[in-house]
């Protein structure tokens, strides 16, 4: 036995599967769009085609990969298991569901499912602005239990983005208060700017906050927010009009360290 395994991963409906040796570090990779095998280890070439051996699919051409850039050296050396970037949209609200189904029947719909299609319609929305250059992180986690819903790092900047379900509801924002309806107003802009202070500390970069309301019927902003963008889940592609504040090897450099798992684990 080679002690090889094989790790798919998923983003933007590509599909990448990883040789990992059994201590989680990546020695290769298949990249079927391409039909290229890229080993780092040569020694173990004919170990790493037999293990692909059942998912290679036509000819394959093998060899090094191109010089990696430090950003992607960065995530070559990630665990999969620490590597965030395969998130999905709502993926600890997914996890969390699918752990503690809510009962077939009640009186009321689960408020998890409501939160999970407003995370899962601003993911996919700030997941289309990758061709311009961004990457977007998913449900990043924080010390606590907390977790910052989206994390868009690109060119005009980074932003922690949180997703609020407000379909066919009249929103009223008067820092830090945001009402739904008739419901009483909570400080959820403290939370939003909170998000973005403990990124900013993580990440030792400045993170601005965003607050993406999802298909509201109307939106009133009394007292206008300190620092927060208030924007509708249609709006968001405007973040890619922001000024150019980031070069490219910037964004890539910010976007591997994000992605690590160990880089939110402490602080904040």
């Amino acid at each position: 036995m080679s002690g090889l395994r094989v790790v798919p991963t998923w983003r933007h409906g590509q599909e990448r599967l990883y040789v990992c040796l059994a201590d989680g570090r990546n020695i290769a990779w298949y990249d079927r769009e391409a039909g290229r095998v890229n080993v780092l280890a040569d020694d173990r070439r004919e170990d790493v085609l037999e293990v692909l051996g059942p998912f290679l699919t036509g000819p394959v051409t093998v060899g090094p990969p191109p010089v990696p850039t430090p950003a992607e050296l960065a995530r070559l050396a990630l665990r999969p298991d620490d590597d965030l970037a395969p998130n999905r949209p709502g993926e600890a609200l997914l996890i969390d569901l699918d752990r503690d189904p809510a009962p077939a029947h009640r009186l009321r719909p689960d408020p998890r499912r409501r939160a999970l299609a407003a995370e899962q319609t601003v993911g996919d929305a700030l997941d289309r602005l990758d061709g311009a250059g961004w990457h977007t992180l998913h449900s990043v986690p924080l010390p606590g239990g907390d977790r910052i819903h989206h994390l868009t790092i690109g060119p005009g900047g980074l932003f922690a983005v949180h997703a609020l379900y407000a379909r066919r509801q009249r929103v009223l924002v008067a820092d830090p208060a945001v009402a739904l309806g008739r419901r009483d107003p909570r400080p959820l802009l403290r939370r939003v700017r909170a998000d973005a202070d403990r990124a900013s500390y993580a990440l030792t970069a400045e993170v601005r906050p965003v607050l993406a309301l999802v298909e509201p019927a109307d939106l009133r902003i009394t007292t206008p927010p300190r620092e927060v963008r208030v924007l509708r889940d249609t709006e968001l592609g405007a973040l890619t009009r922001a000024g150019g504040v980031l070069k490219p090897a910037d964004v890539e450099g910010l976007h591997a360290m994000a992605r690590d798992r160990r880089t939110w684990a402490s602080g904040g």
